[in-house]
């Protein structure tokens, strides 16, 4: 009978550890036909709002949708985002836990000014809910409501990195040292200019020196790419081969950075050099622009590009006169001399072209 006993018992175990190979980790989650995603209730598709100075300070519309479904209780997170180009480039315009988000005429405003909205023209804004609950969980979406929105023009606040250093003589409130971040997602970039071989700066989120708003490199080097946030940002950031201009960039959601000496130049078949060869600009360290004169052929195009290299090139995409990187090529009106300004010290990077 004791054999038997025990036979039983090691038959039960296995059972029950067949049964325990079975069970599925972690809570149960629907698949992907199953999964309800979260559906807007309002305002309708199609609907029309138009912001100006006077309305600016406003609820434009309260977003409104049905909760997301993963088949088990969780808390989720809601983000509200929106794009002007089938979501090549978002922005998002709030976070929540609930299912509704009042939005304020000034924001959605800012947002599409940032997005490359024209002003005083009725734009499509293309709006989604992301749902998230954990990293190890897909993130769902809503299908897209457009609505039409028109902005009106405002001078834009861009997010902003002070940019303190020895270059400048370590000024936290310096508003002409800094990088600023041209949508609003964490990622700052700016052309400063540094007179001396050696640099070495840090990046502050305000205009003064605060233990948890300061970044710099977590390595003694200071030339690691990685960036320390918060508790005085570590060590000094260091650049080298100066003196010149140099592009900053910061990502503060992955924490990390680079910089590049830039000298400038333009290139194309309505300059002298055509697309082999670049004709130089010259830095104007007073006016912190790149300017040339030289001889255009009319009917042609140029560009302008950095280090002699397509790496970094800047077209105008649209003839608004402002620079976007890969940008289309520039065309030229008729044959003449000219004069071009490139300047790179604003967060939209602009050009003028004047005939002599």
């Amino acid at each position: 009978m004791k054999a038997k006993y025990i036979s039983m018992i090691i038959a039960s175990g296995l059972v029950l550890l067949t049964a325990c190979e079975e069970l599925p980790e972690g809570p149960f989650v629907k698949n992907e036909n199953e999964t309800v995603r979260p559906a807007f209730v309002s305002p309708a598709g199609g609907t029309s709002f138009a912001i100006t100075e006077a309305n600016e300070n406003s609820v434009m519309t309260t977003f409104k949708w049905n909760s997301a479904d993963y088949g088990f209780q969780a808390a989720v997170t809601y983000t509200l985002e929106v794009s002007i180009n089938n979501f090549k480039d978002i922005n998002d315009i709030g976070v929540t836990n609930k299912t509704e988000l009042e939005i304020l005429n000034s924001k959605i405003n800012t947002v599409l000014l940032i997005l490359g909205a024209e002003p005083d023209v009725s734009t499509p804004v293309m709006c989604r809910v992301k749902a998230v609950i954990n990293p190890n969980i897909p993130i769902i979406y809503s299908d897209t409501l457009t609505i039409n929105v028109k902005p009106f023009e405002k001078l834009i606040e861009y997010p902003k990195l002070y940019v303190p250093g020895s270059y400048q003589g370590w000024n936290p409130a310096d508003e002409t040292t800094v990088i600023t971040s041209a949508k609003s997602d964490g990622k700052y970039e700016g052309y400063l200019y540094f007179p001396d071989a050696t640099t070495e700066f840090k990046l502050l989120k305000v205009p003064a020196w605060e233990q948890d708003n300061t970044i710099g490199d977590p390595d003694p080097s200071g030339m690691s790419g990685t960036l320390q946030i918060g508790n005085w940002g570590g060590n000094n950031i260091k650049v080298t081969g100066g003196p010149g201009q140099f592009r900053i960039r910061a990502d503060l959601n992955e924490a990390t950075y680079s910089w590049v000496k830039t000298t400038w130049a333009l290139i194309g078949d309505a300059t002298p050099g055509g697309w082999g060869t670049d004709t130089p600009m010259t830095y104007n360290i007073g006016e912190n622009t790149w300017t040339v004169t030289v001889d255009l052929i009319g009917g042609k195009a140029f560009k302008f590009r950095a280090n002699n290299a397509w790496d970094i090139n800047l077209g105008d995409t649209g003839g608004d006169k402002k620079l976007e990187y890969n940008g289309d090529n520039i065309p030229v009106a008729e044959n003449g001399n000219y004069t071009i300004t490139l300047d790179l010290s604003k967060t939209i990077y602009k050009y003028k072209i004047v005939k002599n």
